[in-house]
C-alpha cells in the first residue's frame, strides 16, 4: 500500500429500506494519518453509511476495500477485527461499570490455565492508553461519575484498546465546552500522528475547516463531491450539501412584543441557581447564554415542573403558578423541549404519530378508547409544518436523523398550543439546512404571538435570534442585554464571570 492508497475505500455503496433508498452509489476514501469530513444534511445518509462501515448494515450493492483488498463485514465484530470503530455523539458506554471495564468490555484480558480476568493488566493498559491521550482519568472510577467530555475520552480509549486503524468520530463535540473542544482537537492530532484514518462527522464548519484534510459531501443519500478541504469554501460546501444557497441563517422577523405572559421573581434553588428574575412577553424570543454548568438547563427544568425551586415566584398570565410536576406546567401552557432529545424528548421506539400525540391522549381519546385517525391527523399537521423527512408517520422516531428527531419533539409540544415554549439547545447536532428551518419556524411562532425562551451555547444563534439576552454564570444572572446592544466580547466576558452588567 502506497501513501496515495486509501486505507479504507467504499465504492458504489447502495442501501435500500422499504419505501426509501437510503444510499445510492456512494463512494468514500479514508487515508492513514488524515482526517476526512463527511458532510451532509440530517437525512443525507451519513448514519446509514457509518452503519455499513461498522458491519451493522449490509450494502445491497457496492464493495468495501481495506488496503485495496475487498472485504466483507457481516457484523460489528468483523469490523472490530479489521480495526474499524465508531465513537458516536450519544456515547454508548455503561454508566455502572468502571473506566477499565468500559474500555475492555467484549475483549477482556485473561491469565492462567483457567482464564481468570487479568484486572491488573487491564488497569495498567487502560492507564497507559489514557496517558497516551494525555487525559487524567482514574481507570477504577465508575463511569457515571465522569463528565460528558471525559466519557468521550473513555470511548476513544476503548477504540485504541484494540488497535483500531479506522476511527469514526460522529458529532464528537456536540456536548463539549469550548475548552474541551480544544483538548479534543489535540487528541485528533495525536491520532493522525499514529497513522489512524479518521472519518469526522460534524455540522460545525469551523471544526471541519480546522481538523479535516479532505471532504466528502452527500445529499439525499447520493454522493455529491469529494476533494481537499483547502480547495473549497464554506459557501460552496453549503450549496452542494443542501442543493441551494442558505441566504439567511438567522431569519429573525421583526415583531412588536405584546403583553407580559411570564414573570419570574427571585427564583432560587438550593444548589443550581439563585435570585433569577426576568419577564417574557408575547411575540418575544428571550435568549439564555452561559458556559457549561451555568445553571441554564436547571432553571428551565424548574420553570416547567421537572424540579421545584426553594423560593421565589413564577407568574403566568398574571397569576402565581406552582408546578408540582411537568403535567401541571403543560396544563398551564408552559412546555419544554429538552437538550437530550433521545433520552428526555421522545420515546424513540414509538412512531412519529404516537410521539406527537402523546401529551394529548386524554383530549384526543376522551372515552379512553384510542382513535388512531385523530392521532394521525395531529401528526400530519405538525410533522408537515416542520417538514419532517419520513416515508410514513408510522416510522419509529429512532430511525430518523437527529434533525428530524428534533422536529418531532418540537412538533409534539407545539401541538399542545402552549403560551410559552422553552427550547433548550434547539439546533444541537443538526445540520445547517435543518437549523435554518428551525430558526424560520421560531420566527413564525413569535409572529403568531407565542412567547419563546431559547437556551443556546452557540453565540451566533443567540445574537441572531433573541430579542433580549440573559447571560448566566455559576447559577446567577451575570448580564442582560437588549436587542442589538451586545457584542460577542460582552457576552463571553459576562459568561466567564468577568463582571456583571445590564444594557
Amino acid at each position: 500500500m502506497t501513501a496515495s492508497t486509501p486505507l479504507l475505500s467504499l465504492k458504489g455503496i447502495t442501501k435500500v429500506f422499504p419505501g426509501v433508498r437510503a444510499l445510492e452509489n456512494v463512494q468514500l476514501d479514508l487515508w492513514p494519518g488524515r482526517v476526512t469530513a463527511l458532510i451532509g444534511e440530517n437525512g443525507a445518509g451519513k448514519s446509514t453509511l457509518v452503519k455499513v462501515m461498522t458491519g451493522i448494515y449490509q450494502p445491497d450493492a457496492g464493495e468495501l476495500l481495506y488496503k485495496a483488498i475487498p472485504i466483507s463485514l457481516p457484523n460489528p465484530e468483523a469490523a472490530h477485527k479489521v480495526g474499524i470503530t465508531a465513537i458516536h455523539q450519544e456515547t454508548v458506554l455503561f454508566d455502572e461499570l468502571t473506566v477499565t471495564e468500559n474500555i475492555f468490555v467484549g475483549h477482556y484480558l485473561y491469565r492462567g490455565l483457567f482464564k481468570k480476568l487479568d484486572w491488573a493488566a487491564m488497569h495498567q493498559q487502560a492507564r497507559d492508553i489514557l496517558r497516551r491521550l494525555e487525559v487524567n482519568i482514574d481507570p477504577r472510577a465508575v463511569l457515571k461519575t465522569l463528565s460528558i467530555a471525559q466519557r468521550h475520552m473513555v470511548a476513544i480509549a476503548r477504540a485504541l484498546s484494540f488497535d483500531a486503524q479506522v476511527v469514526i468520530l460522529d458529532e464528537p463535540t456536540a456536548a463539549l465546552s469550548q475548552h474541551e473542544i480544544l483538548e479534543f482537537y489535540q487528541i485528533v492530532e495525536r491520532l493522525k500522528q499514529e497513522g489512524k484514518a479518521i472519518l469526522f462527522i460534524s455540522h460545525k464548519f469551523d471544526e471541519i475547516f480546522e481538523l479535516a484534510d479532505h471532504y466528502t459531501i452527500l445529499r439525499d443519500g447520493a454522493f455529491v463531491s469529494a476533494g481537499d478541504i483547502a480547495g473549497i469554501t464554506e459557501e460552496k460546501m453549503v450549496a452542494m450539501m443542501v442543493g441551494r444557497a442558505i441566504t439567511q441563517t438567522y431569519p429573525k422577523v421583526a415583531c412588536e412584543p405584546g403583553e407580559t405572559v411570564l414573570e419570574v421573581k427571585d427564583l432560587c434553588h438550593p444548589t443550581e441557581f439563585a435570585h433569577i428574575s426576568f419577564s417574557l412577553r408575547k411575540g418575544e424570543i428571550l435568549g439564555f447564554y452561559g458556559l457549561v454548568g451555568a445553571g441554564r438547563t436547571e432553571l428551565m427544568q424548574a420553570l416547567c415542573g421537572v424540579t421545584r425551586p426553594a423560593s421565589g415566584e413564577i407568574i403566568l398570565n398574571g397569576k402565581t403558578a406552582q408546578f408540582r410536576q411537568p403535567a401541571d406546567a403543560i396544563e398551564a401552557g408552559i412546555v419544554y423541549v429538552p437538550e437530550e432529545r433521545q433520552k428526555q424528548g421522545a420515546i424513540i421506539e414509538l412512531p412519529i404519530s404516537q410521539n406527537i400525540s402523546l401529551p394529548q391522549l386524554k383530549r384526543l381519546n376522551p372515552n379512553g378508547i384510542l382513535h388512531d385517525d385523530r392521532e394521525w391527523q395531529l401528526a400530519e399537521e405538525y410533522a408537515r409544518r416542520l417538514q419532517v423527512k419520513a416515508f410514513s408517520w408510522r416510522q419509529p422516531v429512532e430511525t430518523l436523523s437527529g434533525g428530524n428527531q428534533q422536529k418531532v419533539v418540537i412538533g409534539k409540544w407545539l401541538a399542545t398550543q402552549p403560551t410559552v415554549i422553552i427550547l433548550d439547545e434547539p439546533t444541537k447536532g443538526i445540520d445547517i439546512g435543518s437549523k435554518a428551518a428551525v430558526h424560520q419556524f421560531m420566527s413564525e411562532l413569535v409572529s403568531q404571538g407565542l412567547a419563546v425562551i431559547m437556551v443556546s451555547s452557540e453565540l451566533p444563534e443567540v445574537m441572531g435570534m433573541a430579542d433580549r439576552i440573559i447571560v448566566m454564570h455559576e447559577g446567577l444572572m451575570a448580564a442582560e442585554y437588549g436587542a442589538g446592544k451586545a457584542t460577542a466580547e460582552n457576552i463571553v466576558s459576562a459568561a466567564s464571570g468577568a463582571g456583571q452588567e445590564a444594557a
